[in-house]
């Protein structure tokens, strides 16, 4: 009797172990509106990988990440354009440029109506925008991200079921290059 507790007790305690392990690594995240459109839609749930930024890794250009809202609101998912110290600035036309270079960006629904001034963004911060850009509220209307308060990676799409898969991180690249900017992983 005595060894059934014990071996109850360990199984409960491992258990309960992987369970913080998995909880402290992932987050489940729900999709709330159009801004991220076509890509995610309102109502999906995604899995975000926190471990990715862990021990000195930086979010690269293309990542889908979720991040605190910079005014304290409910955590928003957008996707990342513009790196530290890059000079980031939308057209009228709602091209966005990066260092005065133009980005395809062939994973937006249209591009954005409002233009945006040139803007350094800071160090330890990111430029985001949705890619359903006329209806995001991004860094266009609130400011960079700071580094900290990027809580991890879209990573997969769980819910509704027929939508599994990898979230849609895409490399950025120059319209001039055929090369990426910076990858960006599933």
């Amino acid at each position: 009797m005595k060894r059934l507790v014990l071996e109850t007790l360990e199984v409960l305690l491992i258990a309960l172990a992987i369970f913080f392990a998995i909880h402290f690594m992932l987050q489940n995240f729900r999709i709330e509106g159009s801004s991220m459109e076509p890509n995610l839609l309102d109502g999906q749930y995604v899995l975000v990988l926190k471990t990715p930024y862990w021990f000195g890794n930086n979010p690269s250009r293309g990542e889908i990440i979720v991040a605190h809202h910079p005014t304290g609101g409910e955590d928003v998912i957008k996707r990342i354009i513009g790196l530290p110290g890059e000079t980031v600035e939308v057209k009228r036309d709602g091209s966005v440029y990066i260092d005065g270079q133009k980005i395809e960006e062939p994973y937006i629904s249209s591009p954005p109506g409002m233009p945006h001034p040139a803007e350094v963004v800071p160090p330890d911060n990111y430029f985001v925008m949705g890619d359903h850009r006329d209806v995001s509220a991004d860094s266009r209307v609130w400011g960079t991200v700071p580094r900290n308060d990027v809580v991890g990676r879209a990573w997969i799409t769980i819910w509704p079921m027929h939508d599994w898969g990898f979230a849609p991180n895409r490399a950025i690249e120059f319209e001039s290059s055929t090369s990426a900017l910076q990858p960006a992983y599933p």
